[in-house]
């Protein structure tokens, strides 16, 4: 999809980024790269979540898991639905990780601290899990608030109510706004109701995450692509907000 050297693609007639006040980021995989390994600790920690509670093997937890995951969006939304789980115990557990992995990323903080406007993070995970991650990063003071899947009443993204809901609870005009997420089917209701799209992929295949996830697709409902969010910040939205 890229050639050598190149990170950014943008498709024709791509919504542009000049009349846009309220800066919106996903967390896992977006706000990091692959390699900070934050993912596979949670992933991890999901698939022992399922191993005790179903008392399977972990093969067999895991294959369950990823069956939930693709039935229901999330393995919580399943879990919640089929056995009446306490999402707040299944968060805190599932977040219960290794932060050492994560660097300070510097570069991506200026560029985050540059945009002009409200900045704010929309994530199926926790605020704590996401405040946790992007404090690490060192970006956590540039954000306003974070929509967490407790403010989404546990209906994880890509489903279309998420969405309306963040945009009422936090006063946000889609037509003036963009979102940044590295999950291509999460960005078709956010392109339909008027967002511009950022879809952010990994440099390299990363092994602790399905294809499907980390395709650099082109879609008409995927204004930009990128595998390097602070460049693309700084070389292709900055310039033109002058």
């Amino acid at each position: 999809m890229f050639l050598p050297g190149e990170s950014h693609l943008s498709s024709a007639g791509s919504r542009g980024f000049s009349s846009v006040d309220t800066w919106v980021f996903d967390l896992d995989n977006t706000l990091y790269p692959s390699d900070a390994l934050v993912w596979p600790q949670v992933d991890e920690r999901i698939t022992l979540y399922v191993m005790q509670l179903y008392g399977l093997d972990g093969i067999s937890a895991r294959a369950l898991q990823k069956h939930f995951y693709h039935r229901y969006g999330t393995t919580l939304k399943a879990l919640m639905v089929e056995e009446n789980v306490d999402p707040y115990h299944f968060l805190d557990f599932a977040h219960d990780i290794d932060h050492s992995t994560i660097r300070l990323d510097a570069a991506l903080g200026d560029a985050i601290e540059q945009l002009p406007g409200r900045k704010l993070i929309l994530t199926n995970g926790s605020r704590r899990h996401a405040e946790n991650v992007a404090a690490k990063l060192g970006i956590l003071d540039h954000f306003e608030d974070v929509f967490d899947i407790a403010a989404a009443d546990f209906v994880p993204k890509p489903e279309r109510s998420t969405y309306e809901r963040f945009l009422v609870r936090h006063e946000v005009d889609p037509r003036r706004s963009a979102l940044f997420e590295d999950i291509a089917r999460n960005l078709v209701v956010p392109h339909e109701i008027g967002m511009a799209t950022v879809l952010v992929v990994p440099r390299t295949i990363d092994p602790f995450r399905e294809a499907f996830e980390q395709e650099a697709v082109k879609e008409p409902h995927i204004d930009h692509i990128t595998n390097d969010l602070a460049a693309f910040l700084g070389e292709r939205v900055l310039p033109v907000l002058g």
